[in-house]
């Protein structure tokens, strides 16, 4: 069968991989950009992602979206969360009612809404499930084991399972898709939140305390928006924020490290403008999201005074202790 992904970062290309298993796969990657696709077209690598990975043949890269979209039996989206309105309103014309799979991570920024609704609204379909848990791209490209939790369409989740799980990877369903999505977005935040205190010179035993407050915060703000309390035990909650905030293989704790370790907000801006991070995202999105809904979440408020420069960084570590 034909699966298109969209999108080709380093997720993507992962993700890519592990569909690429099953012989008769065809995947279509569709790229915005000529040169990245032009490379990979003579050399079968994406070396600005990968540099020593050449993709098997089964694996196939297209700059056109009526191509990638053409005869697609199932669709992966995997992009920024910023560009996800802009995609699917390129997708639109060639889309017909084709299960699709979303794995990006985040709230849009201008209406506050899960990217299953952004998609929903502009594709005009039902067919959507989502994907997430404590995964990174390197990793499915090691083949370790690892594991992702599935929500929504369930014709679409039977359909994902078929093709994405295999012997590295495990798919577990739930019946949350709201809280599934909201799990993967609000860890990004809460990732800056370790990497700050990390920056700022603190031991494992403080970003443990961060992660299990960050836990009871992720649970309220669940419930409150319309998610079920004990989906932060699935892979999307509490796996994927533990991976998130120990590691800076994550780009949003490295960001956190970053202002924890450095005064100068400009350098924070120039990492911001190099490096895709979903939580800076996410964060501005959440933050409003919760204000519109009058959802008091201290540590949200907190994080998004630090980046904008209304409080230190330092006073995270104080908040935590005199947190009620």
């Amino acid at each position: 069968m034909k699966i298109t992904v969209i999108g080709t970062g380093a997720y993507s290309l992962g993700i890519s991989l592990m569909l690429s298993k099953r012989e008769n796969n065809q995947i279509m990657l569709w790229t915005e950009s000529t040169d990245t696709f032009k490379e990979f077209k003579k050399t079968h690598q994406v070396k600005r992602i990968f540099n020593d990975i050449t993709f098997p043949d089964n694996i196939e890269m297209t700059d056109n979206m009526e191509i990638a979209l053409e005869n697609s039996n199932l669709i992966f989206l995997i992009t920024s969360v910023k560009y996800i309105k802009d995609v699917c309103l390129s997708m639109k014309k060639y889309y017909h009612n084709i299960p699709l799979c979303i794995a990006s991570k985040g709230i849009d920024n201008k209406t506050l809404l899960p990217l299953s609704k952004i998609v929903e609204d502009i594709l005009k379909t039902k067919k959507i499930c989502v994907i997430s848990g404590p995964t990174f791209a390197i990793d499915l490209i090691n083949n370790d084991p690892v594991a992702l939790a599935i929500a929504g369409n369930k014709k679409c989740i039977e359909l994902v399972m078929k093709n994405l799980s295999n012997d590295t990877l495990k798919l577990r369903e739930s019946t949350d898709m709201i809280g599934i999505e909201l799990c993967g977005s609000i860890k990004n935040v809460f990732a800056i939140a370790a990497g700050i205190l990390k920056g700022l010179g603190y031991g494992e035993s403080t970003g443990a305390f961060l992660i299990n407050e960050s836990l009871h915060d992720m649970k309220k703000m669940i419930h409150a928006l319309g998610g079920k309390k004990k989906t932060i035990l699935s892979f999307a909650g509490v796996g994927d924020l533990l991976l998130t905030c120990t590691t800076p293989k994550s780009r949003n704790y490295s960001f956190g490290y970053l202002i924890g370790s450095n005064p100068s907000r400009d350098v924070w801006m120039d990492y911001l403008n190099n490096n895709t991070v979903e939580g800076y995202y996410t964060l501005n999105s959440l933050y409003k999201m919760l204000k519109k809904k009058g959802i008091d979440i201290p540590l949200v408020t907190l994080l998004h005074n630090i980046i904008e420069g209304k409080m230190e960084p330092q006073s995270l570590a104080h908040f935590l202790i005199t947190k009620a």
